[in-house]
C-alpha cells in the first residue's frame, strides 16, 4: 500500500489497516486468537496467499502478533495486540454505519461477523428488564452472551453457568434474530435446540433489529 504522505491521524490509520481485507482480519480476531486455518475459514473469499500477506502487514504495523500455544496443542495463533484491540469500537461503528447500506451479497456471514452484527444491532429497549446468560453453540464455535439491560457482552467459549442454551447454525440464527424466521418454527423444524430457560433465550434473540436503510426518514430500527 502506497503511503499517503499525509500527517493526519486518519491517513496514518489507513496506512496501517486500510488495505483490502485488513479490517476483516481484525474482525475475525476481536473475540480472541485464531489459527491460520480458522482465519481462512472465516474469510472464504480471501486467498491464503493474500491472508498470509495481510497477516504479515498487520504484524509489522503492530496490530497483531503471532505466538505458539504450548502443550498439549502446539500450534501458532494470531492475536490482536493492545493497540489492535482498540479498533473494536471503530469496527462496531463501521458495522452500524454499513448496516444501513444496500445489501448486495448473498453470501453467509462468518460466525465472528455474525457476533459483531449482534453487537451492532442490539436494541436495549427490546430487552428491558432482561438479565441472563445464554450459551450459543454454532457447530464447533461456542459463545457466551451476557445481557443486562443496556449492556450486551459476547465472549468466545463456554460459560461456567448459563440460564439457557441455543444450538443451531449461523444461517438459522441470523434468520431468527433478524425476524425472517420464528424461534419456535426453527425448533419445530429441528434447525435449533433450546435448553434451560426458553423465555430468556427467546427474549434475547428478539432484541436485535437492523437499522433503517440510508436515505430513509428517521433512524429507528426495522425488522429488515
Amino acid at each position: 500500500m502506497r503511503p499517503y504522505d499525509d500527517p493526519c491521524g486518519v491517513a496514518r490509520a489507513l496506512a496501517a489497516v486500510g488495505e483490502r481485507w485488513s479490517l476483516l482480519v481484525v474482525r475475525e480476531l476481536l473475540l480472541g486468537p485464531k489459527r491460520f486455518a480458522e482465519l481462512s475459514r472465516g474469510l472464504p473469499g480471501m486467498s491464503q496467499n493474500v491472508l498470509s500477506q495481510r497477516l504479515r502487514d498487520l504484524q509489522a504495523a503492530g496490530v497483531l502478533t503471532r505466538h505458539v500455544l504450548g502443550p498439549p496443542v502446539s500450534a501458532g495463533v494470531y492475536e490482536l495486540t493492545d493497540w489492535g484491540r482498540q479498533l473494536e469500537p471503530v469496527l462496531l461503528a463501521l458495522g452500524r454505519w454499513g448496516a444501513r447500506a444496500p445489501l448486495t451479497s448473498v453470501a453467509g456471514l462468518s460466525v465472528d461477523a455474525l457476533m459483531l452484527a449482534l453487537r451492532t444491532t442490539y436494541v436495549p429497549g427490546l430487552a428491558a428488564g432482561l438479565r441472563g446468560v445464554v450459551q450459543l453453540r454454532l457447530g464447533v464455535d461456542s459463545f457466551t452472551v451476557e445481557i443486562a439491560g443496556e449492556d450486551l457482552r459476547i465472549t468466545r467459549g463456554t460459560a461456567e453457568r448459563a440460564d439457557a442454551g441455543v444450538d443451531t447454525d449461523p444461517a438459522t440464527l441470523r434468520d431468527v434474530v433478524f425476524g425472517r424466521r420464528g424461534l419456535a418454527d426453527a425448533v419445530a423444524a429441528g434447525a435449533a435446540t433450546v435448553t434451560g430457560d426458553r423465555d430468556t433465550a427467546a427474549r434475547l434473540l428478539g432484541s436485535f433489529r437492523r437499522p433503517d436503510p440510508a436515505g430513509t426518514v428517521g433512524t429507528g430500527p426495522t425488522a429488515g
